[in-house]
């Protein structure tokens, strides 16, 4: 049994019918449990262009939950330019999630996280 967040409130019992997969998936994305996870892959997948590419390889999209995105940078000086451009990042998110969802950007460092690319871990020019 999946012990995915959310699984538990599920009301539906299951069948052998057959559905159709269209179904299948237009009724999981009406659940906030399953949709809630399409924005932050959306961003994942078009981060450069939210972030820009220097940028995009020092950060990540680590969560989006109730309007507020987190993103992780790779260190103190990377984070600091991240929350510079805090403002411009909620734009261009919007922009790439086509609806204004982001209200807030939160950047937190995370020491562990090694960046995107060969050259994490440089400090910004």
């Amino acid at each position: 049994m999946p012990h995915a967040k959310g699984f538990a409130k599920r009301r539906d019992r299951r069948s052998d019918d057959v559905v159709p997969l269209g179904e299948v998936v237009d009724q999981l994305m009406a659940e906030r449990t399953f949709s809630r996870g399409i924005p932050i892959a959306t961003l994942a997948s078009e981060w450069r262009g939210v972030m820009g590419e220097r940028l995009a390889a020092e950060t990540e999209p680590r969560s989006f939950d109730n309007g507020v995105l987190t993103v992780t940078a790779t260190n103190g000086p990377w984070g600091a330019q991240a929350r510079f451009l805090a403002e411009q990042v909620r734009l261009n998110a919007n922009e790439v999630l086509g609806a204004d969802v982001v209200r807030v950007v939160r950047v937190v460092v995370d020491p562990g996280f090694r960046g995107g690319s060969k050259t994490a871990g440089q400090q910004p020019d």
